[in-house]
């Protein structure tokens, strides 16, 4: 198998673990279990937060890392604490990696020019060193990016991710309630900004579909939208999808799964708060260890695979 496409490598994993789920890793301090603060007496500020993230990261992947295809760092919450969030967040994406996991960037990124191709060298591709080669900065294997400043935007972010064995998923369809404010707007040609976008994906990633028909310029599609999901699919068909919004967000697993193909594969469906935290009662949240942690989220991880797994199944047993 061509193991430098990056959809390849992904879908590898998802057949091997049975398991279209990604685990969306969102550090939060007001959330984090307690003992992870205390790992951070001698430090402070920025600091003591970026420590307790590191650690937090390790123990998810740990418990995870057998279960998942794939994890889903989301970016805004380590540089919300300036450099040593960022860099517990390089240390997280190297210890994934570390452990056979793919790892998506949800970071959201676009501008254009130069900008653009600053984006796509240091998260998908590689910088300029001062007398020496050029080596990789952040080395994501996807990274989620905002196409709303038009084609020339995504341009250096698909010719980079492609050189380099990565992938990009562009914002098609959000999770979000108010998604439809923009997204759901009609153009000149009738055709919604979903529907637009979708197909600029689909044109995009045709030179790149791999041995399991799926290309890695794929495209975020919610799971609370599943009748939109449905109908995008079949203008995306060889796309990679990120499927935010099963669990805490109100998407249930019919409707996560409803734009993978007969085999289970074709997308990621992704769990945060449900995974992370939703197990936790306060009492919990201050009180347990590392360890009672690690089994909480295998276990919410676990359950998750199951859920969706049974979707599958159901799905696949009306289509008989």
């Amino acid at each position: 198998m061509n193991l430098s496409n990056a959809a390849d490598r992904l879908l590898e994993r998802v057949e091997k673990l049975q398991n279209p789920s990604v685990i969306g890793l969102d550090p939060v301090v007001t959330s984090l279990p307690r003992c992870y603060f205390s790992l951070t007496q001698q430090l402070t500020g920025s600091e003591a937060v970026g420590k307790a993230f590191a650690v937090w990261g390790r123990d998810v992947i740990d418990a995870v890392w057998d279960i998942v295809p794939a994890v889903k760092p989301q970016m805004a919450f380590y540089e919300a604490y300036g450099a040593a969030g960022v860099r517990a967040f390089e240390q997280t994406v190297a210890y994934a990696k570390a452990r056979g996991l793919i790892v998506i960037e949800d970071a959201k990124r676009g501008d254009i020019g130069n900008t653009a191709r600053a984006y796509a060298d240091g998260h998908l591709g590689q910088v300029a060193g001062i007398d020496e080669e050029p080596f990789s900065s952040y080395d994501v294997d996807f990274l989620t990016v905002s196409p709303f400043l038009g084609s020339d935007s995504l341009q250096p972010l698909i010719e980079t991710a492609l050189k380099h064995g990565k992938g990009i998923f562009v914002l098609v369809k959000t999770s979000n309630p108010g998604a439809d404010d923009v997204q759901g707007a009609r153009c000149s040609d009738g055709r919604t900004v979903s529907e637009m976008l979708a197909d600029l994906v689909a044109a995009a990633g045709a030179c790149a579909v791999g041995r399991y028909g799926y290309t890695p310029i794929g495209a975020v599609v919610g799971a609370t939208w599943p009748g939109d999901a449905a109908a995008l699919r079949k203008r995306m068909p060889h796309s990679l999808l990120l499927i935010p919004g099963y669990g805490a967000q109100g998407g249930d697993a019919a409707g996560a799964v409803a734009a993978l193909d007969n085999r289970g594969l074709g997308g990621l469906v992704n769990s945060s708060r449900g995974v992370l935290y939703e197990h936790l009662t306060a009492e919990l949240r201050r009180s347990c260890s590392r360890e009672e942690y690690r089994l909480r989220v295998r276990a919410a991880a676990i359950a998750m695979r199951d859920d969706l797994a049974a979707a599958i199944s159901k799905r696949e047993s009306s289509t008989r």
